[in-house]
């Protein structure tokens, strides 16, 4: 037939055009070309140590747990306390009498006048069986493991933004990657239409190509939705939408084998920390039950004056300083069962330190053979699209001189773009997973990853309040420094 290289010519523009379009990722290949202005990781993690709403939280229950030391410490402080009472009294008194006579009488006396008394007292604890000592300590262990429980927050926090930064890339590379699919597989038909118009090949061909093309619309429209999704997921996290990204690369981890991140993730993983302090306030809390058996002390001094309280026109004022012991003997069993309670607590914060010192372990484990499996899946899914590369160009040549058929060259095209997607991804996984191994050694704080922040002050605002002995004011604003 005359027409027939006319067509054929189409359909090799339309095939060779599939392998030189989407050989380079475009920014997700680490690496590569970045946009003039993007917006960096770091930035992004910057933004999140400032504005998210979770971190926020978990300072303000710090502050709240700090509150418990100077609540602690007002054991050892005096109570003064000012005490007054007024009113007037109405009332008569009757007495017996004798009358120069000698004969007796009954005598009726008005009692109506005003009474009045005032106190002032001061009292000192001298020895409260060793409460105040010992609920100072639980105090301010709570208030470490709280402090633990902060850098844990701000940890996932941080990973949380890296994920939502880093699926934003990769649904935009998936996007990209099914858009272009879509433009291929449209030539692709078009060329194939052309082809079967002129005889060269069945209708079965056209609808191979026609239900390719429509699976492949139906990806984009996934993919479009799937980075709908990981942009809201990013604004939530971050705090902003996400303007022009720019790859990341992964985080190098501060330890160089699984076994050294297992051990350091034992003893630095926040959560084992803060389990530690558990422990320790649980121990505290027993000595503070103990403080109920024990003897107590006190001094008390007072300012006094009664007007009127006996009789009209007396007045009684005076100062006294007691002292005050107090032995307890037996109070109904209550304060031994309390101690009893205080010790098995202990004995189960004890093993939730075990519990946590094993679970920090098994996650930076898996942490680790993530990333080391990432990296391994990085450098097959290159090995392969290189493959899938040579394989499409040989099986679309072999299209246009007829020894090859339609479906095997969508074939062909549909492995190469799985192949593409699955690089996307482990990448993805490579820069997840290193962020996530870094978290579970304790790591992924923003004093760690030297973020362009004002660091928070955690002590700030326990120093501002720990020896206050009055006032109602709110410390909380008090500036964090960077230390």
């Amino acid at each position: 037939m005359t027409s027939t290289p006319a067509p054929r010519a189409r359909l090799r523009d339309a095939l060779l055009g599939t392998a030189l379009a989407g050989i380079a990722l475009a920014g997700f290949a680490f690496g590569g070309t970045a946009p003039a202005y993007a917006q960096t990781l770091q930035e992004a993690l910057a933004q999140t140590y400032v504005d998210n709403p979770t971190l926020a939280t978990a300072r303000a229950q710090l502050r709240v747990v700090d509150e418990n030391v100077p609540q602690a410490l007002a054991g050892w402080r005096p109570t003064v306390s000012l005490s007054g009472s007024a009113g007037y009294t109405d009332g008569s008194a009757r007495t017996r009498g004798t009358l120069p006579n000698g004969q007796r009488i009954g005598v009726t006396t008005d009692q109506d006048r005003p009474v009045a008394s005032v106190a002032a007292t001061v009292t000192q604890p001298l020895y409260r069986g060793g409460r105040t000592v010992a609920s100072t300590r639980q105090a301010e262990n709570q208030v470490l493991a709280q402090r633990a429980r902060l850098l844990a927050t701000e940890q996932q926090v941080l990973q949380d933004a890296v994920s939502a930064y880093v699926n934003v890339i990769r649904f935009q590379e998936e996007l990209r990657l099914n858009l272009n699919n879509v433009q291929v597989l449209q030539r692709q038909l078009e060329a194939t239409n052309e082809r079967f118009r002129v005889g060269e090949i069945t209708r079965t061909d056209v609808a191979q190509a026609e239900s390719r093309l429509a699976g492949a619309r139906a990806s984009r429209a996934d993919a479009e939705g799937q980075l709908q999704n990981a942009r809201a997921t990013f604004q939530r996290v971050i705090g902003m939408a996400p303007a022009r990204l720019s790859a990341p690369q992964p985080l190098r981890p501060a330890v160089r084998t699984g076994q050294e991140a297992m051990q350091v993730a034992a003893m630095n993983n926040p959560a084992v920390v803060a389990a530690l302090f558990d422990e320790s306030a649980a121990r505290d809390a027993v000595d503070v039950q103990l403080s109920a058996l024990l003897p107590q002390a006190s001094l008390q001094a007072q300012a006094f004056r009664n007007d009127n309280q006996q009789t009209a026109g007396t007045r009684i004022a005076g100062q006294s300083i007691t002292a005050t012991l107090t032995v307890p003997l037996y109070q109904g069993g209550a304060e031994y069962a309390a101690v009893r309670q205080a010790r098995q607590d202990a004995n189960r914060l004890r093993q939730v330190v075990d519990e946590q010192r094993r679970t920090a372990s098994q996650q930076a484990s898996q942490a680790w053979e993530t990333l080391i499996s990432a990296r391994a899946t990085v450098d097959s899914v290159r090995a392969q699209i290189r493959a899938a590369e040579i394989a499409l160009d040989g099986v679309q040549r072999e299209a246009v001189v007829g020894s090859r058929t339609t479906l095997d060259v969508l074939n062909a095209e549909q492995e190469l773009l799985n192949a593409r997607v699955s690089l996307v991804r482990a990448l993805t996984n490579v820069v997840t997973a290193s962020y996530s191994v870094t978290q579970a050694i304790g790591r992924l704080t923003a004093r760690d990853l030297r973020l362009p922040v004002t660091l928070y002050n955690a002590d700030a605002y326990y120093r501002a309040v720990r020896d206050r002995w009055a006032g109602l004011g709110d410390y909380s604003g008090i500036q964090p420094v960077r230390d």
